[in-house]
């Protein structure tokens, strides 16, 4: 744990390969290992990272299993699984380091128009083992993850600023649901800037990040999105840029101390 706590964390990367299979229709990915997002985000002081796994393999799990084996307990990751994964498997996946389950109501391969069965299916699971339901989403959809997370059967983390883009207007009720979430403990990832109607240097989200910090406090969490899928592989944006936002919105201290925290949802 002590290890854990040295070094800063990016809490929201992928690996690929692209002998890999992937689902069709979606986006094809390009070699990115592990190897190179380390190297990447060391040269910037960051020594950790949270492996999330990327919606075009659906619940094979392997890429990301085998890339947190490299160098076991040094980071983290969160799993997509089916609803009928069993305990064992479930345990094997805790042993690896994973810390989470994505459900993702974005991508075009990502869940279907009702998250309500697999939230029933899961969470109570979840719960059981102190993982928690990281939830891609758009800021329409709020409300009903909101109404969901009532029950506090899992942690909710929100990724990539919870949907709140340059165009969510100040009285859209994904504020209200926002609010609701955060008073049950939810997670905010402030990550994915480039998903988010803003472009570079992403300068109009800054208000809805002080907003959001507002509301969730210490429980957010930084993440760069390496490799941006969003972007031609020679032509992704440069890693540091998908931190200024964070140190703009909360200021350079609050900014790194954040980063470099181990945060309890991976520990």
């Amino acid at each position: 744990m002590s290890e854990l706590s040295v070094g800063g964390w990016d809490c929201h990367v992928h690996v690929f390969e692209a002998s890999a299979p992937a689902r069709a229709g979606h986006y094809r990915p390009a070699d990115r290992r592990l190897a190179q997002i380390e190297a990447t985000a060391r040269a910037h002081g960051v020594h950790h990272l949270v492996l999330v796994q990327p919606s075009v393999y659906g619940t094979d799990n392997t890429l990301m299993l085998d890339a947190l084996a490299l160098e076991p307990g040094r980071h983290r990751g969160v799993a997509v699984v089916s609803d009928e994964i069993s305990d064992d498997e479930l345990d094997a996946l805790h042993a690896a380091g994973v810390r989470g389950v994505r459900l993702n109501l974005v991508s075009p391969v990502g869940e279907g128009p009702d998250p309500a069965p697999r939230f029933a299916a899961l969470a109570p699971r979840l719960r059981k083992l102190g993982w928690h339901l990281q939830w891609y989403t758009n800021a329409d959809q709020l409300p009903r993850i909101a109404e969901l997370h009532r029950s506090g059967d899992a942690t909710c983390v929100l990724d990539h600023l919870a949907g709140f883009g340059a165009h969510v207007a100040d009285d859209h009720p994904a504020w209200r649901a926002a609010e609701r979430l955060a008073a049950h403990g939810a997670w905010l990832k402030l990550s994915g800037w480039y998903r988010l109607d803003a472009p570079a240097p992403y300068t109009r989200l800054v208000p809805h990040i002080r907003r959001l910090a507002g509301l969730f406090g210490g429980r957010m969490v930084w993440g760069s999105d390496w490799p941006h899928t969003s972007f031609a592989p020679d032509a992704m944006p440069p890693y540091a840029d998908t931190w200024r936002p964070v140190v703009e919105a909360l200021g350079v201290d609050a900014a790194e101390a954040l980063r470099n925290r181990l945060p309890p949802i991976y520990a």
